[in-house]
C-alpha cells in the first residue's frame, strides 16, 4: 500500500469524550480522511488490539482497506500481535525516542508503512541527511501547543517551540519523502499549512473532540482539497 497522508487522524481512547474509537474512525473515513493512527498512552495492549480490530473492520466495511492506512503509534508489539490475530494493520509511526525505524522495518517487512517524527532540533538537516529508504513519511510539529501531546516540541527549558511557516516550508522542500504536519491544528490553519508545501495535515482534537466528528472531518478535508 502506498500511504496517503493528506488527511491524517490520530486517535486513542483518551481523546474521544467516551465514544468508541472506531466510531470516530468511521466518521473520519466517511468524510475522506486517508490515514488513521491509533495512539494511546493509557490503553492496555489488549485494548489497543480491540481498537485496531474495530477500526480495521470499519475501514473494511467502507470498502477503504486498500486506500486508507491503519497505523499504530509506537507499539511494535501491538502491530505484530494484531497481524498474528488476522487484523489488517498497515504499519507503525515512531518518534525519536521510540523503537528505531530500522528495527520496525526488520520486523514488519518491506511492504509495511513506517512513519517517523522529525527531531525537535536540526530537523531540516535531519530530513536532508537521514536514511529515508526505511521510512515512508515524516511527521513534524507542533503548529500550536497541544493538550493531547503536551510534551511535543518542548526545548530543554520546557518551553513549547512551535514551527513557523518558514520552518515547515524548508522541511517540505528538502524532504525526499512526504511530510505531514500537525500539533494543535484547526480548520483555520489549513490554508497556511497547504502553502508550506506539506503533503498533508494530522489532527487529534479537531475531530475527536468535535460534537459531530463527521462534519468536522468533512470541513477539514474540503478545506485541504
Amino acid at each position: 500500500m502506498k500511504v496517503d497522508v493528506s488527511a491524517y487522524l490520530v486517535v486513542g481512547r483518551e481523546n474521544t469524550n467516551g465514544r468508541p474509537v472506531a466510531q470516530i474512525v468511521k466518521a473520519a473515513v466517511q468524510a475522506g480522511f486517508t490515514c488513521i493512527q491509533i495512539r494511546s498512552k493509557i490503553a492496555s495492549a489488549k485494548e489497543m488490539l480491540e481498537d485496531c480490530r474495530d477500526s480495521a473492520k470499519v475501514i473494511a466495511d467502507l470498502g477503504k482497506s486498500e486506500k486508507v492506512a491503519l497505523l499504530v503509534d509506537d507499539r511494535l508489539d501491538v502491530v505484530l500481535a494484531a497481524r498474528e490475530l488476522g487484523i489488517k494493520v498497515d504499519g507503525i509511526h515512531v518518534g525519536q525516542d521510540d523503537i528505531p525505524a530500522s528495527v520496525c522495518r526488520k520486523f514488519l517487512g518491506k511492504d509495511s508503512i513506517i512513519g517517523l517524527t522529525a527531531p525537535k532540533k536540526d530537523y531540516i538537516d535531519y530530513v536532508k541527511t537521514v536514511d529515508t529508504s526505511i521510512v515512508d513519511y515524516f511527521g513534524i510539529g507542533p503548529v500550536h501547543a497541544t493538550s493531547t501531546k503536551p510534551e511535543s516540541g518542548r526545548d530543554e527549558s520546557g518551553n513549547v517551540v512551535t514551527k513557523t511557516f518558514e520552518n515547515l516550508y524548508e522541511v517540505a522542500k528538502n524532504s525526499p519523502v512526504p511530510v505531514v504536519v500537525g500539533g494543535g491544528v484547526k480548520l483555520s490553519d489549513l490554508d497556511f499549512l497547504k502553502k508550506t508545501g506539506a503533503t498533508g495535515f494530522f489532527v487529534v482534537s479537531a475531530i475527536t473532540q468535535a460534537q459531530n466528528p463527521y462534519d468536522a472531518a468533512k470541513n477539514m478535508v474540503d478545506a485541504w482539497r
